[in-house]
């Protein structure tokens, strides 16, 4: 009777993942490091233009992708450089950011026509702050801070308020139009990120205060902090607008965490698993797959929950592991073995045809930063 439970408790324990959907019982198999460089390199093959040395939109044809996307994917190059230590993704992201100098006017962040709308700017703030951090390359950290500046404060000329609302707090989004200056989740929750980050670079306690103001008025203003829903936007003195994003929620999450890892505040990394959760039970399907959108570049939307899931469970939240490892073990074997290209949509195949960039990014971002199960 003994052997029996034994051997009963071995098979199970090495029993396969199965697919949700139509197919209950379909076997699929543990993603490895090794796919998760195959992924990314094949994200790169056909994406990544050696010419522009920036992504193109579109599978099937050049034309760059949106310019705050492009950060997203030079993460995943750095993410990758720090997964593998290969020295190729460390050139790689040398010739990104030479592209990108070349693509967006050297970063003159007073360029209007390039640059014109403030989460735009802060999304590569974000990243530079990482390659200085990566690289101890002084430049990086000199465009995050030229950067900041000119979003916190704006620039003589173009938009001399800047986004920070002095008198009601919060960031605007953009400063163009009259429906742009609504205070979106989409800047708010990017810029705590990024002022936590050039405190922890610089150690100049005014970022950390700007860090701190624009989380806590994030929290009053944009949070349900009963639920974890983070709201899209707030205009004026209205309720805020909750339609919920899976990338809003992401940085939601990437605040707290950062804020409880400078602070040791509890309750920062208490409002980072609460928005966490709500991505879990209210924003997933039936089989825990992660949400996706169909609008014009949202499907860089889990590329972006990636990094910052990633980054909690780093704070000793193991629980979310199984979750966003089985999307990955989905995302990975419905992907398009010709070219092994995945879709943002984990439970079905990924699409044969052409297909966006963003569409493509979810799952080659998520190997770079979660491990597959030993």
């Amino acid at each position: 009777m003994k052997y029996m439970f034994v051997l009963l408790f071995f098979c199970v324990s090495l029993s396969p993942v199965y697919a949700g959907g139509k197919d209950s019982r379909k076997k699929v198999k543990n993603y490895t490091s090794r796919d998760a460089t195959v992924a990314l390199d094949a994200f790169n093959r056909i994406f990544y233009n050696k010419d522009t040395k920036v992504y193109n939109a579109l599978s099937d044809r050049p034309g760059r992708a949106a310019i705050w996307t492009q950060a997203i994917y030079w993460d995943m190059i750095m993410n990758a450089y720090k997964r593998t230590n290969d020295p190729q993704y460390l050139q790689l992201m040398d010739e990104i950011y030479q592209g990108a100098c070349g693509q967006y006017d050297n970063f003159n962040w007073n360029n209007t026509t390039e640059w014109f709308i403030y989460d735009d700017i802060m999304w590569w703030i974000i990243s530079l702050c990482r390659a200085h951090v990566m690289t101890g390359d002084e430049h990086y950290l000199e465009l995050a801070i030229s950067g900041f500046d000119r979003v916190w404060y704006g620039s003589e000329g173009i938009d001399e308020r800047g986004s920070f609302d002095k008198e009601q707090g919060g960031m605007r989004w953009g400063w163009k139009r009259d429906e742009w200056k609504g205070k979106m989740s989409c800047i708010n929750y990017p810029t705590v990120i990024a002022a936590a980050l050039l405190y922890q670079i610089t150690q100049q306690e005014d970022y950390l205060n700007k860090a701190k103001e624009i989380y806590g008025w994030a929290n009053n203003n944009l949070l349900n902090k009963s639920t974890g829903a983070v709201a899209d936007s707030k205009h004026g003195d209205g309720e805020p607008h909750w339609k919920m994003h899976l990338y809003n929620q992401a940085t939601c999450i990437g605040a707290g965490v950062i804020l409880y890892k400078i602070t040791r505040d509890s309750s920062c990394l208490d409002n980072a698993k609460l928005a966490a959760d709500y991505v879990k039970t209210e924003m997933c399907d039936e089989h825990g797959f992660l949400p996706f959108e169909n609008g014009i570049e949202q499907g860089v939307y889990a590329a972006i929950f990636a990094q910052y899931i990633s980054e909690l469970i780093d704070c000793d939240q193991p629980q979310y592991l199984k979750w966003i490892r089985k999307n990955i073990i989905h995302a990975w074997q419905n992907r398009d073995k010709d070219r092994n290209l995945t879709f943002k949509d984990f439970g079905n195949p990924c699409p044969t045809g052409a297909i966006e960039v963003y569409d493509a990014s979810a799952c080659p971002a998520m190997m770079q930063v979660i491990a597959p199960a030993k």
